[in-house]
């Protein structure tokens, strides 16, 4: 009998899979999947995947690959550019440390998320200001329909705000290496994010050293629950449950916050429209709440169902539509269950 799935997800929820495939090389990755018939789930870091109590019905495929191989340009560690290519299978916070440690600008606002370097590309992850869409600079594939390896510039793997080309095919492409195009220098790209930038003590648009940017980002992030804590039941959850909506101007609510969006439209935040439709932090009853540091994470605080999870995802849901006439979409990736 294969392990529950609850034991590989940051949730800690899910019911067990019907076979399970450890892939610890890239050809290993390349053989399961070619030789898996029917329903495939391939688990990374397993911190965007809300599992239905019932499991899944078919053959978890799980990416442990490992390495990064770097090309530097140049001799001078302040200028010129690296590109890194790293295995699906390394941990994304492991990288970010490296790429700071060495001097790699363009992932350090991108400290403490949870997860593998292969899920980045396919939610275009992003916190405080930077996407990985903004380095990365092609994703080999494996393509489950042509039964090959592909190779998608950036260009071509139409990124957007949490989403690319991979995300709206979930069946078809498994990311086995991502490369990143990244410059060297001491310090940290222009800092967008304005609590960010409080935070680090300089202007928006300014700069920081790449080291306290990243301390400064893991700061923000454990006040809010969100770098990993066996000990801190905030921190089991899938992280963000909701997008930030996209909309037209008119539609934000007064004193909602807003940023510029593609085609004249504007972002505004999901956690003001859960707070102020009446879901304080900490909201709920026994075994799930919203987290008690960050209103857009859903916890499970010891022995959760994930239909008691849901249930309350579906309650802020439609409490949010029904006070702002905004409608939420879920973040992580719902398997053998539905909103």
């Amino acid at each position: 009998m294969t392990e529950r799935l609850a034991e590989h997800t940051t949730l800690r929820l899910g019911g067990r899979a019907r076979a399970w495939l450890r892939a610890t090389s890239e050809q290993g990755l390349i053989d399961a999947l070619a030789a898996t018939e029917g329903p495939v789930l391939v688990l990374g870091g397993g911190s965007n995947l809300v599992v239905a109590d019932e499991g899944f019905d078919g053959t978890v495929v799980e990416i442990a690959t490992s390495g990064v191989r770097e090309d530097v340009e140049g001799d001078d560690p302040t200028c010129g550019g690296v590109l890194a290519t790293v295995a699906a299978g390394e941990e994304w916070d492991a990288f970010v440390a490296r790429a700071v440690g060495s001097g790699w600008v363009g992932v350090e606002a991108l400290a403490g998320i949870p997860g593998r370097v292969g899920a980045t590309p396919i939610q275009n992850v992003g916190a405080y200001g930077q996407e990985v869409a903004q380095t990365i600079a092609r994703v080999r594939v494996y393509d489950r329909v042509l039964r090959g390896v592909r190779t998608f510039a950036a260009a071509d793997c139409g990124f957007g705000y949490r989403t690319s080309r991979f995300k709206h095919d979930p069946d078809r492409h498994v990311v086995l290496d991502v490369t990143f195009q990244l410059r060297q220098g001491a310090l940290g790209a222009p800092v967008t994010y304005a609590e960010l930038a409080r935070t680090l003590g300089v202007e928006v648009g300014g700069r920081a050293p790449l080291a306290d940017v990243r301390e400064a980002v893991l700061g923000l992030r454990r006040a809010k629950g969100m770098v990993l804590d066996p000990a801190d039941h905030d921190t089991w959850s899938a992280g963000s449950f909701f997008t930030n909506p996209v909309v037209e101007p008119a539609r934000v609510p007064d004193g909602a916050p807003a940023w510029p969006a593609a085609d004249g439209l504007v972002k505004t935040s999901a956690a003001w429209l859960i707070e102020h439709a009446g879901f304080a932090k900490g909201y709920g009853n026994g075994p799930v709440s919203l987290s008690t540091k960050h209103t857009l994470a859903l916890t499970n605080r010891g022995g959760a169902t994930t239909d008691q999870l849901l249930a309350l995802a579906r309650e802020v849901r439609d409490g949010v539509e029904a006070a702002y006439g905004i409608s939420l979409v879920n973040e992580p990736v719902l398997v053998g269950c539905e909103l």
